[in-house]
C-alpha cells in the first residue's frame, strides 16, 4: 500500500493521507464486500503504475458484471 501511494507509514499512520482519492479507492478493496484475491492480484499492477482512473473503473466493471474468467491463450471455444 506505502508503494501505491508512494507514500510512508507516519502519514498514513496520522491521517495525512486521507484526503487521497487513491485512499478511498483502496479502502473499497478492503469493504464490506471486497473483491476476491484473484481479482485484485489481476488488476494490481495498474495501481502499481498510478492508473487510478483505470483501477476505479476496473473496479465499477466488477461491482456490475462480477469477477469474470477468461481463458488466457486459447481460440476462445
Amino acid at each position: 500500500m506505502l508503494q501505491i501511494l508512494n507514500s510512508d507509514a507516519i502519514a498514513v499512520i496520522t491521517g495525512d493521507e486521507d484526503q487521497r482519492p487513491e485512499v478511498k479507492i483502496l479502502l473499497e478493496l478492503f469493504g464490506d464486500d471486497p473483491p476476491p484475491q484473484a481479482w485484485i492480484r489481476s488488476h494490481l499492477h495498474l495501481l502499481l503504475q498510478h492508473d487510478f482512473a483505470a483501477f476505479e473503473d476496473a473496479l465499477a466493471e466488477y461491482r456490475e458484471r462480477g469477477f469474470i474468467l477468461r481463458k488466457r491463450g486459447g481460440t476462445g471455444r
